[in-house]
Parts: structure tokens; sequence; C-alpha cells
């Protein structure tokens, strides 16, 4: 039997351009990664997911990709990715890597062709081409994931579809040569030691060919559409041919958890990004509920829940949870936003150990075992994010929680690189670098390892249990161990005849502060 080793597994994700700069032009490249391999050892996690390292023009961090058989320049070379997958697995490490069939580029050689080709060529058809209205309008009104419309006009009249950005024109899922492109793309890395595939917006690739307007019809015209899973069904075929099994994951935003479990069966994805508990605010009643509906929608499929509290997208935790309103939305990210980072520090590392405790799998985005906040105060023409952009300027986009990892207390990136990094880094980074946190034992990064070591050696198995607690606290066990978080404004009583095995910060005698969370053995 397969050895399934993500059901328990730690995965720290990656942004290469962020991580470390192994030849000092200011990009994060597979070369810095390579030299940071003993770090993520140490960390104690058991694989990296890479967001793409293919080539690309760059319009959205690598999410548009113009040849998956290939790296960006600015990362390095197929030969030092392959290399890369082998060092890690000799530390015991496996690699993940993106794969985005929603879109491509519009400097993938298809879309070009498609260009060239014009109006009524097959080179079109692996795209959603189409005519517009007699009055010059779009196909359709839908609405972008990057706001604005999701058509562009190209000289001959036609229209392309791009749930995205205008540089990152959808596939046409309908077509056999998508089908098999994207299954020979799998293999292709298989082949070359990836234990795994993170599957981008997963729940989008296929479009109902009518074209109706969002409302319009039962089904959705371009979300979790059934056809989907008659094409996971395939890439499952393609991992489980593999002797050793190799894992796909889901990016798979869904409210209703019934069609999330669907993409969760035994014959598709072996597990999907948990962006429930992640968007919460910081409040036990509703991270409760998360963990239970969490739990009760794997339940029926075996698969393995996974917890996240950040990632390239998404506010980091230090700043979220020092917010009055600390859930996550899109929509609601706005420039200026009040935050108590001292408050939201203390929170992240409550949830570092919360979501630590959890049965199922645990992701780790760079920089959240440092306590790294949003950068927010970016210079206007440093972003790069066309989220911010396409709104109009009023979305500040994702570059704050992309701004390049510090390593050392001092130098011109604090160790990220040896010249300026792409985007600016803020004094307070070398405080919060990995040479500063080393040898600290209040430390986040100590931590963390902390809490990974002990996961590893004290929770390996899938049980779990609600303890009564009070309203404002959560307190469950896993076997022998409890975890206990206090939400409240007061102190509470820790229960009798335990040991204390880790806290997120001191205690008040045998009393649990606010905002703290605490693992004990009975």
């Amino acid at each position: 039997m397969v050895a399934q080793w993500w059901r328990n597994a730690v995965i720290y994700q990656i942004y290469p351009r962020s991580f470390a700069d192994g030849n000092g032009d200011g990009v994060g490249d597979l070369a810095g990664v390579r030299s940071r391999l003993p770090y993520l050892r140490d960390l104690g996690v058991d694989a990296v997911w890479f967001t793409p390292w293919y080539a690309s023009p760059q319009a959205d961090g690598g999410y548009d990709v113009a040849d998956y058989r290939a790296i960006d320049p600015a990362f390095g070379t197929l030969a030092e990715a392959e290399a890369l997958i082998g060092e890690a697995a000799a530390l015991g490490i496996r690699t993940i890597v993106d794969v985005v069939p929603n879109h491509v580029s519009d400097e993938h050689p298809w879309f070009r062709a498609a260009l060239a080709a014009g109006p009524g060529a097959p080179e079109r058809a692996r795209f959603w081409f189409r005519d517009g209205s007699p009055a010059g309008e779009p196909p359709t009104g839908w609405t972008s994931a990057f706001s604005g419309g999701t058509w562009t006009r190209v000289e001959d009249g036609q229209w392309y579809l791009h749930l995205f950005d205008t540089r990152q024109p959808d596939l046409n899922w309908n077509h056999p040569d998508v089908r098999r492109e994207h299954e020979e793309v799998l293999r292709f890395w298989f082949d070359r030691g990836v234990a795994g595939i993170r599957i981008d917006s997963a729940t989008m690739p296929v479009k109902d060919p009518a074209f109706p307007e969002v409302g319009e019809s039962a089904d959705h015209p371009f979300l979790d559409r059934d056809e989907l899973h008659d094409i996971y069904r395939g890439w499952r075929a393609v991992a489980d041919s593999y002797a050793d099994g190799r894992v796909l994951v889901g990016e798979i935003w869904l409210d209703d958890p019934h069609r999330f479990a669907r993409y969760l069966r035994s014959d598709e994805l072996h597990s999907a990004f948990n962006f429930d508990f992640m968007m919460r605010p910081w409040e036990a009643k509703q991270l409760r509920e998360a963990i239970q509906s969490t739990l009760d929608s794997h339940a029926p499929v075996g698969a393995p829940p996974t917890w996240v509290l950040s990632n390239h997208d998404v506010t980091r935790p230090a700043t979220r949870y020092g917010r009055v309103d600390s859930s996550f939305g899109f929509n609601a990210k706005r420039f200026d936003t009040p935050t108590d980072l001292a408050r939201g520090e203390r929170r992240a590392r409550a949830a570092a150990l919360l979501t630590a405790a959890l049965p199922g799998t645990l992701y780790v985005y760079q920089g959240d075992e440092l306590g790294l906040p949003e950068v927010e105060d970016l210079p206007l023409d440093a972003l790069r994010d066309p989220m911010h952009f396409r709104s109009g300027g009023v979305d500040p986009g994702r570059d704050g929680c992309r701004v390049p990892v510090p390593w050392t207390r001092d130098g011109v990136s604090y160790g990220f690189g040896d010249g300026a990094p792409w985007l600016p880094q803020p004094t307070r980074w070398g405080s919060l670098s990995v040479a500063a946190q080393d040898a600290d034992p209040a430390s986040m990064l100590t931590l963390y390892r902390s809490a990974l070591a002990m996961r590893r050696s004290l929770l390996r198995g899938e049980e779990f249990a609600w303890l009564a607690s009070a309203e404002d606290v959560i307190a469950f066990a896993r076997g022998d161990v409890l975890c206990v978080v206090n939400f409240g404004a007061e102190p509470v009583p820790l229960p009798g005849h335990r040991e204390v095995l880790l806290t997120s910060a001191g205690l008040d005698g045998d009393r649990l502060p606010t905002d703290v969370a605490a693992w004990l053995r009975v």
C-alpha cells in the first residue's frame, strides 16, 4: 500500500520571488531556495509547495504560464529545479508544484497562434473566442476575479474570455488538446520527482458554452461545474500510475461543504485547501464552527482536512488578527485599515498552536513562522499586483504579503540577497529576521519549531474530541494531548492534573490569559 504521507504532513509554501535570492539580482530564485533547504529541514516541514516557477511574463506573479516545461529565467533553469527536487528529497522534504488549468499567458504559443490565425480557425478553439453583440458589447457581463470585465476585444473584432487578467486567456476544456496537454504536464513533473500538484482555481476551468449571464440558469456558468470531476478523475489516474503515489491538492473556494467534498472522492483529488477556517474572524464560536464543518465535510469521503492561516493572496495573520474585523475577504481589502500589531502577533502565536494541533494537513506560508506582518505602506510605484490596478487603485492588492523574507539583522536586503529586493522591506525586518529569532526561546520561530516537532512526535493519528469549555474557549483532545485556546477577555483556569507542553505566551499561574493557546498532556 502506498504511504499516505500527506494526511498528516506539514507543507511549507514558497513564493520563489520572495524567499531567497541566490544571484543578487533582487529576485528570489531556485539557487536561493537550495541554499536554505537546511532551514526548512530544521523547521520541521515534510514538503514544500512552490507557486509557479515556470517561464512567464509575470503579469500575475507567475500564474500566467507561458511554458510548463521551462523554468522562468529569473528563477533559474530546469536542471536547477531537478537538482532542488533531489536535494530536498535527500533531506526528507517532498516537492509540490502549481498547475493553473483555467488559463495560460497571452505569450503562450497556443494563444499567439490563435491570435495570428483569425476568426473560425482551429487554433482559436483551444480558447473562448466569441463575437460580441451587434452594438459592440462583449458576449457576457461576467465580472473578473480581479475586478472589471472578463472579455477583451482583439483587432479582428472578436473577444476572448479571461476570468482573471487580460493577459491570462481562459482555456477551453472541451478541447481534447487541452486535456491531453495538462495530463502530459503532470507526467513531465512527476517523472522529475515531484510528489504532488497543487491545482490553482480548481473550480473554474469549465465554462457553459452557451455563455448565460450569472443567475440565468440553475448551474453557475463558470464555477463548480459537474464536468470538472471527469477532468480530475483523469488526473488522478495519472497520479496513481506512479508506484509511490503522487498527490493532487485543489484550491477550492466553495461555501457548500457537500459540493466541496465531491472533489475529494477516492478517484479525484487527495485533499483541498480549507479556506473557511482561514477567512473566519478571531472568535471562538466562529472558529469552532469552521473546525466542525471542516471535519464533517471531509469525514464521508475519508479525506484529510487541511488547515492554513494565510498564503500569497491573503493578509498575514499577524496583521489580520489585530483588526476590529479580523476576518478575511478579498472585497474588503482597503488601504489604511487600523491595526493593533501587538494584539495581532499575540493572536497569530495562539493561532499557530491551534492549527498545528488539529488533525490533518498543515500549511505554513513563508514568513508566518517569523510573525511577519502585512507590509501596508509600500510605495505606490512599487506595487505589481494586477488586483490593485484593475480595482482602480482602491484595493491595495497582494504585494504586502509577498515582501521578501528577512534572513539577517542587517544588510541591503536583510540577507535575502546581495542586491536591493524587488519589493522594499520595512526597517523593522531586521528584528524579525531568522538570525534575530534563531536563538531566542520566546520568538515566533522557536514557537513554530517546537510546535512542529511536538506535532510530529505526539500528534500522528487522526483522533479528535471536543472538550467541555466556556463559550469563549476552544478546547479539544488529540489522544492524551489537549489544546486549549482562550478567546475571552479574562484568564480562564486550566484543567487540573496535567503537564504543560507548550504555550503561545506566558501563563497567569494556573490560568490561561486572553489570546493564549496551550498544549497540555493529561
